[in-house]
């Protein structure tokens, strides 16, 4: 893999493995905030914890940790809006840590002030929690999705980030949606950077009931799947 800079100057990876690039081209920090941030970690902060009813601590499951850029997003929006996480991602091929110290984000965002974490991040320990900050608890999982086996109920959203359908097709099955459709609290939510109708048609065969949101820069669209209760 190899670094290559995207349209708003982040960085993104190249994978030669899947012939495909880990964030958007047309601008990985952009897409990580929309995508991520805007329309799954806002909304569960919206809709998830008190005073509206939920738990203390939003609870997020990342599928595909790669740079570790939603993840470090997600702390510095957990920062500013004073609110607690609980965050565990799943990654069968992590990036090496020579690559993970040449990236930029840290640099455009808030002046380096993530840079630790961003980096105790990548140099925790595999399948252990680990505080972060403050606020932020994490842990990833060194292991396949496809042989995870999550506990149920447990997250309130998932950030769903793997390569795209074409260059990994076993990533986007019923089977694994069910699996996801499983891990989420009721009432939770998925958001993909993916609005593809063959993955909509999956997400509601597993279950979901599935909305579609204006996408990212370059992308006209992206979707929020819903696990329905009522």
């Amino acid at each position: 893999m190899y670094i290559i800079t995207t349209k708003d100057g982040s960085h993104s990876l190249f994978s030669e493995k899947y012939d495909e690039i880990y964030h958007s081209g047309n601008g990985a920090i952009q897409e990580g905030r929309h995508v991520f941030i805007n329309s799954g970690f806002d909304y569960g902060i919206k809709n998830f914890l008190p005073p509206i009813g939920g738990e203390s601590k939003l609870k997020i499951f990342e599928v595909g940790f790669g740079t570790g850029l939603n993840a470090l997003l997600s702390i510095i929006a957990a920062q500013k809006q004073g609110v607690s996480v609980y965050y565990e991602t799943i990654e069968k091929y992590p990036v090496p840590l020579e690559v993970i110290k040449e990236l930029n984000y840290t640099q455009l965002l808030e002046n380096e002030k993530y840079r630790p974490p961003f980096h105790s991040m990548h140099l925790s320990t595999w399948n252990n929690e680990h505080a972060v900050t403050s606020n932020f608890t994490f842990k990833k999982i060194h292991e396949s999705l496809l042989n995870f086996q999550p506990p149920l109920q447990a997250f309130n959203v998932i950030y769903f980030d793997a390569f795209a359908p074409e260059n990994q097709p076993e990533m986007w099955t019923v089977d694994v949606m069910r699996k996801l459709y499983q891990l989420l609290k009721p009432d939770g939510i998925l958001v993909s950077y993916c609005s593809k109708s063959s993955f909509r048609k999956t997400l509601v065969a597993a279950g979901f009931e599935v909305d579609k949101l204006q996408g990212p820069p370059g992308k006209r669209e992206m979707v929020r799947a819903h696990k329905r209760t009522s």
